[in-house]
């Protein structure tokens, strides 16, 4: 199929991958502008798909809107059969979605309909899920609410976003190759009227660590925001990231964010927490252990 890909982060990537892999003509793949970036901030960084399609000697394009006739002509222009669309980061007017001759198929992040938006995974983790997926859905005006061929489930044990993140890209790329191959065989299907919920944008703020909250719903935290932007507590007035934690049974009722032991182990509202990989500000990703030789917290501290 001649194909125009639309996608931004690296969950983006292995669907480009699998659709070259396929045999399939991208004509033109679609990315946000390059963003500051680099270790200061300072660089312009070219976003993962727009990196990995240059290097398959796709051409890029990256408008900041689509909403202009301009853009849209240009899109038209392309004749494409279909746009796959992963993670793009813009809306697609109608008059994009629809150009191509069999539409616009998104990879999604979740068993729609729950968790429709802008980030599924981390608020899977975030509410508990035992599991979730990723579907191809055939994009509508709506937000995400088109009808989806074809989707696949996963377990999400104690993975962090970022583990099941690319678990679902793998998963997702092999699904739209599936669907490409045939779109008879996978007809859309309308999603349930039951069970809508929305993945709302993650705000920085949800990733102070709040310990008058469960132990367990502290560690989904940890979960949903490691790699990114990571959960934090603070520590003698410096901020420091928990990448990892442990889910301890003792409660310590009244101790709320007050660390029980010298091993850094904070009461919560319910049971408590072990951090067992953090991160400094400016430094590498130590072991809680490794982090305390140097950074003592004693038992009673409040945190």
């Amino acid at each position: 199929m001649r194909i125009i890909f639309m996608g931004t982060p690296d969950f983006a990537v292995p669907t480009l991958e699998a659709l070259v892999s396929a045999g399939h003509d991208v004509v033109a793949a679609y990315s946000q502008p390059p963003r500051p970036g680099g270790r200061r901030g300072r660089e312009t960084v070219a976003s993962a798909v727009q990196q990995r399609a240059e290097a398959l000697g796709i051409a890029v394009r990256h408008p900041v809107s689509l909403k202009g006739a301009e853009e849209q002509a240009a899109f038209a222009a392309l004749d494409a059969d279909v746009a796959v669309v992963a993670a793009y980061g813009l809306i697609l007017p109608r008059a994009v979605l629809a150009v191509p001759r069999f539409g616009c198929l998104n990879v999604h992040g979740s068993l729609l309909p729950r968790w429709r938006g802008a980030a599924p995974v981390q608020r899977a983790i975030l509410a508990g899920d035992a599991e979730t997926g990723v579907g191809i859905m055939q994009m509508e005006a709506g937000l995400d609410t088109g009808p989806v061929r074809l989707e696949g489930r996963v377990a999400v044990d104690r993975k962090t976003s970022g583990e099941l993140t690319e678990e679902l890209a793998a998963l997702g790329a092999g699904l739209m190759v599936e669907v490409l191959g045939d779109l008879d065989a996978h007809p859309p299907v309308a999603q349930p009227e039951a069970g809508v919920t929305y993945a709302s944008k993650i705000d920085k703020a949800e990733a102070r660590i709040d310990f008058t909250r469960s132990a367990v719903e502290v560690e989904r935290l940890v979960r949903a925001m490691n790699p990114a932007p990571g959960a934090w507590l603070e520590i003698a007035g410096e901020r420091v990231k928990v990448l990892g934690a442990d889910v301890l049974p003792f409660s310590f009722p009244g101790g709320e964010g007050t660390t029980v032991d010298d091993a850094l182990t904070v009461a919560c509202g319910d049971g408590a927490i072990r951090p067992t990989l953090v991160q400094r500000a400016g430094r590498g990703v130590t072991s809680t252990a490794e982090l305390l030789r140097g950074f003592p917290v004693r038992s009673g501290t409040q945190l």
